[in-house]
């Protein structure tokens, strides 16, 4: 075992019933997962940053370009779950959790997820949170929304318009009126935070809303959050693969 103070892990299962094989897309020259390591790679936080995946292709793929990748079983049900077994091979104080099908994260909100638990030594959880400016994405299921209290620790996560504005039946007045907030997919964990959330049951709340951080509030443990102006890409179908490509030819243009 090897020890860093913080180490980020993007877990990539090959399996997705919307798009088969996802981290080996192909983004004018790289594959996806390509992507994800060399950017979160920029963050100056992070000691390492390692792929942890459930096929040997992945692997290949991510020491091809000279990133580390580590095999893990592919019963793993989570990426946390994926997290915690690369937990069980290296010794660090700080585990980041970062998602694979984002290609465009930027290092500065790796940096930022790490900190809210190096400012914060109370704390053993983080993620981000992105204010919500538009109504249909705060109508959308897909997208998780976030009550904030006065101390930037999350309340509840739903995929409904929460809270609802009960005196007021137009939701563009919601946004005008009242700031919203969605989660912005990346975690912090302590080391020994990390270990113990894998060990529970699927909570309640979780099997409800499809959301796993609910497991830890319903356990009566806070998450520190932090606002960012990042804004998440995700890759999850074909339409958004090609909207990606899109996107790389009009940055390079």
């Amino acid at each position: 075992m090897s020890g860093d103070k913080i180490i980020g892990v993007i877990p990539a299962r090959y399996a997705s019933s919307r798009l088969p094989g996802k981290p080996l897309v192909d983004i004018h020259g790289k594959t996806m997962i390509q992507w994800v390591y060399e950017n979160a790679s920029r963050a100056a936080l992070p000691d390492r940053i390692i792929v942890a995946t459930d096929d040997d292709r992945i692997v290949e793929a991510v020491e091809s370009f000279g990133g580390q990748a580590l095999m893990t079983p592919e019963s793993l049900a989570s990426g946390t779950d994926r997290v915690a077994h690369v937990s069980g091979l290296f010794q660090a104080d700080i585990w980041i959790n970062i998602q694979g099908d984002e290609p465009f994260i930027e290092p500065e909100e790796v940096d930022q997820v790490a900190k809210i638990l190096t400012d914060d030594l109370d704390a053993v959880m983080g993620t981000l949170v992105k204010r919500i400016t538009d109504v249909d994405e705060l109508l959308n299921p897909n997208t998780a929304k976030v009550v904030v209290d006065e101390k930037m620790n999350a309340l509840y996560f739903s995929r409904s318009p929460i809270p609802y504005f009960r005196d007021e039946n137009n939701p563009v007045q919601w946004i005008s009126s009242h700031c919203y907030f969605k989660q912005v997919g990346i975690y912090s964990f302590r080391d020994s935070f990390l270990k113990k959330i894998t060990e529970w049951d699927v909570s309640s709340l979780e099997k409800t809303e499809k959301l796993e951080q609910l497991r830890i509030l319903e356990k009566g443990y806070r998450i520190k959050l932090a606002e960012t102006e990042y804004d998440p890409v995700c890759i999850d179908t074909q339409e958004d693969l090609e909207r990606v490509r899109k996107m790389v030819i009009q940055k390079t243009v």
